[in-house]
């Protein structure tokens, strides 16, 4: 797809000049004409991208879910008209295929640890588990009666999925055996859902405000965790998975310490900037690789980063013409992507850590 950014050279007179890479930096654009060369110096670039930001349309509905690759070459992206496409994250970031077979629209959409699985959730009552390289489902999990709003992965060990429906339940798959699930009995419907680091937890919120952490040994809630003044709409476990982020309707996001014997008080830090509003989209959270920052879409067009040190936004991007719904960080490099009810999606470039 082309970039958000690009335009025609003037005149027709200037071709881009093939310049050696040794002897060009990565800011600046070189162009030779027959009178003269003209360099242009714009702010340092910090990623591969081809330009600082880069805008991929194709998506006939809002987009309600996207994720990166695990080694960054890819971007997936799903939402309401049903279709999972996967771009290409560097070069013109084309579309580059297309997997379909849910009858609803897709809630939440997951890459497995090793990248080569694709988990989904559908408002058709199902999830799906599809092969990433053959661009094919393999797996259609069956067994809610409501909307199945979030799935999560494990993120060793065998294949093994959650996840948390409009039926007031919270399911355990290993697809590997046909037909079987455990089933977590809640008050209220579910509307995220994600395993601890060792998958002997799952981690649920819902429109009962509350987070509760479940042991499945023995198929109970452990704990719950208390703040949130409205429905809790998206969950995201820390890189270390020492951590969880949780986004609310109540206009915040937090970071809640999960760790074995962690003091009573396990909310340890509050970020506020970004809204709900009535649209009330189940808007998802995200973390940097290394923890440093955390991310979500907001119902007022912008994308908000944060320092999770200091609490401040770092970040408020523009750019999109509807409620930003899902946001993501590359796995790799300074790279961010939000994905939007105006069927849009950014990739962009922030400043590196130091």
């Amino acid at each position: 797809m082309p970039g958000a950014d690009k335009r025609k050279a003037g005149g027709g007179d200037e071709i881009l000049a093939l310049v050696p890479a040794s002897k060009r930096t990565k800011n600046e654009v070189v162009f030779s004409s027959r009178e003269k060369a003209v360099i242009q110096s714009g702010p340092p670039r910090t990623s591969s991208l081809s330009s600082p930001i880069m805008l991929l349309e194709g998506h006939q509905g809002d987009i309600f879910s996207l994720e990166f690759h695990p080694e960054g070459q890819y971007l997936i992206s799903t939402g309401f008209d049903r279709q999972i496409y996967i771009w290409n994250v560097y070069g013109e970031c084309e579309n580059i295929g297309a997997m379909s077979g849910h009858s609803g629209a897709v809630m939440e959409i997951h890459f497995s640890s090793d990248g080569n699985f694709v988990y989904t959730a559908s408002t058709d009552m199902t999830l799906g588990l599809w092969d990433f390289i053959a661009g094919t489902r393999i797996k259609k999990l069956k067994g809610h009666s409501g909307f199945v709003n979030s799935v999560g992965g494990a993120r060793r060990g065998p294949t093994q999925l959650c996840s948390g429906s409009d039926d007031c339940t919270i399911k355990i798959w290993d697809p590997r055996k046909r037909g079987q699930c455990k089933t977590l009995e809640n008050s209220y419907p579910v509307t995220a859902v994600t395993f601890n680091d060792t998958a002997e937890q799952v981690i649920s919120g819902g429109i009962d405000n509350d987070i509760k952490i479940w042991d499945l040994r023995k198929d109970a809630v452990l704990y719950k965790l208390k703040g949130h003044t409205d429905s809790v709409t998206g969950l995201r476990l820390s890189p270390d998975g020492s951590y969880i982020l949780s986004n609310s309707m109540d206009n915040s996001l937090r970071i809640w310490d999960v760790r074995p014997f962690a003091p009573f008080e396990r909310c340890v830090k509050i970020f506020t900037g970004h809204q709900h509003n009535f649209e009330k989209n189940l808007l998802h959270c995200a973390w940097s690789p290394d923890g440093s920052k955390v991310s979500t879409g907001s119902s007022d067009r912008f994308h908000y980063i944060w320092d999770t040190t200091s609490r401040r936004i770092l970040y408020k991007l523009p750019g999109h013409n509807g409620s930003v719904n899902a946001v993501d960080f590359h796995p790799k490099e300074p790279i961010v992507c939000s994905g939007s009810s105006d069927k849009q999606i950014f990739l962009g470039e922030i400043e590196a850590t130091n």
